[in-house]
């Protein structure tokens, strides 16, 4: 099968070259991979690696996280952009202690029902907490495999059911063995085969590589706009979120006011952080991380089978 001749080199080369990343150590439990993928969705390594430690040394397991308040879970997410994923990891935390036992789910199936988690996640959580054989695709290895498989420069936008099949048919038989394959192709789109000029002479499956042997030609195929952030919304929305994430107690409309000078640009941004859920309006105009409200575990009803 094509492509299918990059699996054993790709192997060794990771079992040399693979970072030392604490989700990725042998003891590391189910709930400390979902925190590491949730974190890790658009946020650099070296930015998630300070706040993974304080969070897991915090709240180390989904109960501990369930029975904080969400502006607890947003005041330590800090600045590592968007907050929304403190709100659905703080959401998760309260499914899985109520649903689930305080256990992590095993399955793709169940963990597509925690608040937040889609398909990409999902899979990661069972391959590498659980060590299941399920394609796992992001931007890495996409790439990847559009270089060293379909002979292409770049993977273009992403279509999921192509990835997914694309991805699978290069697992190894062996569930464990497929797990580490699918991080091994993670690390080296991370390290090697980069977007831009790629470290052709440093890859381990270059001798295999299609797109190498079509002679590097560029890509030519339809492209994804990258997102500016300099006076965005996103912008704005990060400003106002930082005094209320410093502020110890609620803060008067007057403290926001003063982070962007577009009044209606800023409007526009609190707004679309109330509708999110991420600040709440109080009384005599002053706004604060949302409350704990409903973080209380889930009682069941008289009859209900629960």
């Amino acid at each position: 099968m094509p492509g299918m001749s990059i699996v054993p080199d790709l192997l060794a080369w990771y079992g040399r070259s693979a970072r030392d990343l604490p989700w990725r150590a042998p003891d590391v439990s189910p709930w400390g991979v979902l925190v590491s993928e949730v974190m890790l969705q658009q946020t650099p390594v070296n930015r998630v690696l300070p706040a993974y430690a304080e969070w897991l040394a915090r709240w180390p397991d989904p109960s501990a996280l369930a029975a904080a308040s969400p502006a607890d879970a947003v005041r330590a997410w800090g600045r590592l952009g968007y907050p929304r994923r403190a709100l659905r990891l703080h959401a998760c935390a309260v499914a899985i202690r109520d649903r689930f036992g305080g256990d992590v789910p095993r399955e793709v199936e169940a963990l597509l029902e925690l608040p937040g988690v889609g398909e990409y996640t999902a899979r990661a959580v069972a391959a590498f907490a659980f060590g299941q054989r399920v394609p796992v695709v992001d931007t890495n290895v996409r790439r990847v495999v559009a270089r060293a498989v379909a002979g292409q420069g770049a993977a273009g936008p992403p279509v999921t059911t192509r990835d997914h099949e694309a991805v699978e048919a290069l697992l190894p038989a062996d569930p464990s063995a497929a797990a580490r394959f699918s991080v091994a192709l993670m690390e080296l789109g991370a390290l090697v085969c980069i977007a831009h000029r790629p470290r052709c002479a440093d890859c381990p499956i270059t001798a295999d590589c299609a797109w190498v042997a079509a002679g590097c030609p560029p890509y030519t195929g339809p492209t994804t706009r990258p997102q500016r952030f300099a006076g965005t919304d996103r912008q704005v929305r990060g400003r106002l979120m930082a005094v209320l994430r410093e502020a110890d107690a609620s803060v008067p409309a007057s403290d926001l006011e003063v982070t962007w000078d577009d009044a209606v640009q800023r409007d526009r941004a609190l707004t679309s952080l109330l509708d999110d859920g991420l600040v709440e309006r109080l009384p005599d105009d002053r706004y604060a991380l949302p409350s704990g409200l409903g973080t209380q575990p889930e009682t069941t009803a008289a009859g209900s089978s629960g």
